[in-house]
């Protein structure tokens, strides 16, 4: 079989890969009440998407994929204050701005590697959490960005109260997401990047052009980590500092080694079993709910080193052997 017809194989959806889409949807009907959590659960899997892309395909390390994300955020945010709250304008503008960034951050960071790339994009977002702090008159500031609503959703659904519509938006743009990512990861672009991560030195042997794989990598990731960051301001009408942290970008790599990196199911696992453990022992346990989560991540990471997507393989592999 020829690359082209492998790649093809590689890319049909198998029957096991709906099964996230009928959970969510029957999400939506069977938990009425957590339909705001659930949208941005659907978020932050986007956003772990776009940093299994260049992190779990590309091995691309970054500590500051925030940035992208707190740009789309702000970008969609502004937007809506500023001139129009149509929201797919408000999508496709944060996407292509973080995408900018991404392009010419990653021609300078993307030159370097190791310790040197993590300094970097450490120093890209502290460079964009300080202009988001003092361009108050355009951001805000420290008190954020709001007083601004979203139109109907093409003309017809209104975001209500109760997070319906706003359920169903998140679930739709994931879908486009993961279709994106899906096709990169099964098509040749997604095997050089593979193969760029797995041995550097042989792909520049073959004439493979490394430097450039990895910034268009780089570039679509910041762009899809901006959608997520549009999509959290609409779902939420506001924009705060918290988009362009630290924490954000710790958190979002403790959900993907959660799940499994370079899995793509892995970031939706990821997301949901963090986010729904942090809202449980949160309620729980306010005081000491982050005890709960570093646990649950040093038992993934030493004993499942495949994150739980790594974990349910090996069950399955068991049952296998042992019919």
């Amino acid at each position: 079989m020829t690359h082209a017809g492998g790649y093809i194989a590689d890319a049909r959806i198998r029957a096991a890969e709906w099964l996230p889409w009928v959970f969510a949807a029957l999400c939506y009907f069977a938990a009425p009440s957590y339909l705001t959590l659930g949208s941005y659960i659907l978020t932050m899997i986007i956003f772990a998407l776009s940093l299994d892309l260049i992190l779990g395909y590309g091995g691309i390390i970054t500590l500051g994929h925030s940035a992208y994300f707190g740009t789309g955020a702000y970008v969609a945010g502004i937007l809506a204050l500023r001139l129009t709250g149509e929201p797919l304008l408000g999508l496709l503008a944060g996407t292509l701005g973080a995408g900018l960034l991404g392009l010419f951050t990653g021609l300078v960071i993307l030159r370097t590697r190791g310790l040197a790339l993590l300094m970097l994009t450490l120093a890209i977002t502290s460079l964009c959490y300080e202009v988001a702090n003092r361009a108050t008159r355009l951001t805000g500031g420290a008190d954020g960005l709001g007083g601004f609503s979203i139109r109907p959703i093409l003309g017809l659904f209104s975001f209500d109260m109760f997070g319906k519509t706003a359920y169903l938006y998140c679930l739709v743009i994931l879908f486009a997401s993961w279709w994106l990512v899906r096709r990169l990861v099964y098509s040749p672009f997604g095997a050089s990047l593979t193969g760029v991560r797995e041995n550097n030195v042989r792909m520049h042997a073959i004439g493979a052009p490394v430097y450039q794989r990895r910034v268009v990598a780089y570039t679509i990731s910041a762009a899809l980590a901006g959608l997520a960051g549009a999509l959290l301001t609409q779902t939420t009408q506001f924009v705060g500092l918290n988009v362009l942290g630290f924490e954000l970008s710790g958190e979002l790599i403790v959900m993907l080694v959660l799940g499994g990196v370079g899995r793509i199911y892995g970031a939706f696992v990821g997301p949901l079993v963090y986010l729904v453990a942090q809202d449980y022992l949160a309620k729980r346990f306010p005081e000491y709910w982050y005890f709960g989560i570093g646990a649950m991540l040093v038992l993934v990471v030493m004993f499942a080193r495949g994150g739980i997507l790594g974990i349910i393989d090996a069950g399955i592999a068991r049952l296998r052997r042992g019919s």
